[in-house]
């Protein structure tokens, strides 16, 4: 399955970003996806109290629907993040919303959460209820709903039950006003309706915050203060750019909406390493942002991250890119002698000490 969606990426790559998305889907849920290769044990993390086969994982974003999580786990994915869904279907933005910038190895979209709601993902993934894997439910809000905070409440309780984890995504930059729940007493009102929430109908299963990368250092210190406060299990360090860092070459730079791939590496990780310095142990990290190779993903652990996640690169790398990563990790753990743990956060502080991206 994996080398025939490989071979059929250059062809891919002539159509419409969104149709070859919606091509890829539909292929994936079509062939059979078969049991997920086993892992070497040095691979394996255990984190938030689950246990993950190895730390690289399908971003949100990929699998909006929830509609091909086994097939990504049969790909070598050590978990599977679906979403972003909201409650209620909504459209999105109208196309053509996702552009690849294939000179810079990028990707912009402005999606808006498209999202078919929660009953069909929640059928899709109580069907699927009972088989192995570790498969996290992104959630977000509606683009008109009177009550977001509602709307993140409405996804931990629709999904009780299925999730392996629940992410709340504040952080799109396609969705007007979302990212203002990242102010810090609109964050905090937020976490504390979530952490109720999941003690309500979904006691011990994790729930994690993702934030953008376009956070002022301040800024983020308040957002650390509150994730601390309110015992959020994790961060997933980060969104999408709203920037446009210097040097991209695609006439596609100019559009508006998220920037990711390669170009979002540099500022990704620094944030990475700033929370996690920040957060010094009270919380794990999820590292994602360019991620495109084993030394990328290497960087991202060496930075704070204890698991990565990863979606543009396989625009431009295709399904290998989950083995390979992984074949590297090893060569490194087995060069030095050494383990993921001992990996995780090692170069942090040499980030944080760095001029910053774009200055």
């Amino acid at each position: 399955m994996r080398a025939l969606l490989d071979l059929a990426l250059p062809a891919a790559r002539l159509l419409d970003p969104e149709t070859a998305h919606g091509l890829a889907i539909r292929a994936l849920s079509t062939l059979p996806a078969g049991p997920a290769p086993v892992d070497d044990p040095r691979l394996g993390v255990t984190l938030f109290g689950l246990s993950f086969p190895n730390p690289v994982g399908l971003a949100a974003g990929f699998d909006k629907e929830a509609e091909v999580p086994d097939a990504m786990l049969a790909a070598g994915f050590g978990f599977v993040e679906v979403g972003t869904l909201t409650p209620r279907p909504q459209p999105g933005n109208p196309r053509p919303r996702n552009f690849r910038l294939t000179e810079d190895r990028a990707v912009i979209n402005r999606y808006g959460f498209n999202s078919g709601g929660h009953g069909p993902a929640r059928a899709r993934l109580t069907a699927r209820k009972g088989r192995p894997g570790i498969v996290g439910v992104n959630v977000g809000a509606n683009k008109d709903s009177a009550d977001r905070a509602a709307d993140y409440v409405a996804g931990i309780e629709a999904f009780a039950g299925l999730a392996s984890y629940f992410t709340a995504n504040v952080s799109s930059p396609n969705t007007p006003g979302l990212r203002d729940l990242q102010e810090e007493k609109a964050l905090d009102e937020l976490l504390a309706r979530l952490m109720e929430t999941r003690e309500r109908v979904a006691p011990g299963v994790p729930l994690l915050l993702k934030i953008a990368p376009d956070l002022a250092l301040a800024h983020l210190d308040g957002v650390i203060e509150v994730v601390r406060r309110r015992r959020v299990d994790g961060l997933i360090v980060s969104n999408t750019t709203i920037s446009r860092p210097a040097g991209l070459r695609s006439r596609h730079s100019i559009e508006t909406g998220g920037l990711s791939g390669r170009p979002l590496f540099a500022l990704s990780t620094r944030m990475l390493a700033e929370a996690y310095v920040r957060a010094d142990g009270a919380f794990p990290l999820i590292g994602v942002g360019g991620i495109d190779s084993p030394e990328t993903a290497l960087a991202k652990i060496e930075a704070g991250a204890s698991l990565i996640q990863l979606y543009s690169g396989l625009v431009y790398e295709g399904l290998g890119l989950a083995a390979r990563i992984k074949q590297g990790l090893l060569a490194r753990l087995t060069r030095e002698g050494t383990t993921l743990p001992a990996l995780t956060g090692r170069r942090a502080r040499e980030r944080v000490a760095e001029r910053f991206p774009g200055t």
